[in-house]
């Protein structure tokens, strides 16, 4: 875990902030050892901006790992408490890791909070029937 959220931490580095100026930075660690981090990056067109925790994601999507790959995630941001992920990325979250895997939940100042998706989104959009 520590190991996990240090990576995050280093993430946060490289996010792209000339608006907010709140850098967060992700990480998560695979089943073969590699780590892959994300860090969020604005634009000036806010809905265009990403999260950290959605570019470790789809960067772990486009390196052609997969769900099942996933052992752990970390999240951390400058703030007073562990850092919560925004309703988009819980959502992107739900579909692309699974259910079970430990999600650590950091600020800068050593805090964590151990979760998992399902207590972040408990009422998640899941699947669509076709009725």
């Amino acid at each position: 875990m520590e190991t996990l959220i240090k990576h995050a931490k280093d993430a946060m580095k490289n996010a792209y902030i000339p608006y907010s100026k709140f850098a967060v930075g992700a990480a998560i660690l695979l089943k073969d050892g590699t780590i892959i981090k994300g860090s969020n990056i604005e634009n000036a067109s806010y809905g265009l901006s990403n999260c950290a925790e959605r570019s470790a994601l789809f960067s772990l999507y486009s390196q052609g790992y997969k769900k099942e790959d996933i052992v752990a995630m970390a999240v951390i941001g400058k703030t007073s408490k562990p850092i919560s992920p925004c309703g988009a990325c819980r959502q992107v979250i739900n579909e692309l890791v699974p259910k079970d895997v430990p999600i650590y939940l950091a600020n800068v100042k050593g805090d964590v909070k151990k979760t998992t998706i399902k207590e972040l989104l408990p009422y998640s959009f899941d699947e669509v029937e076709n009725v």
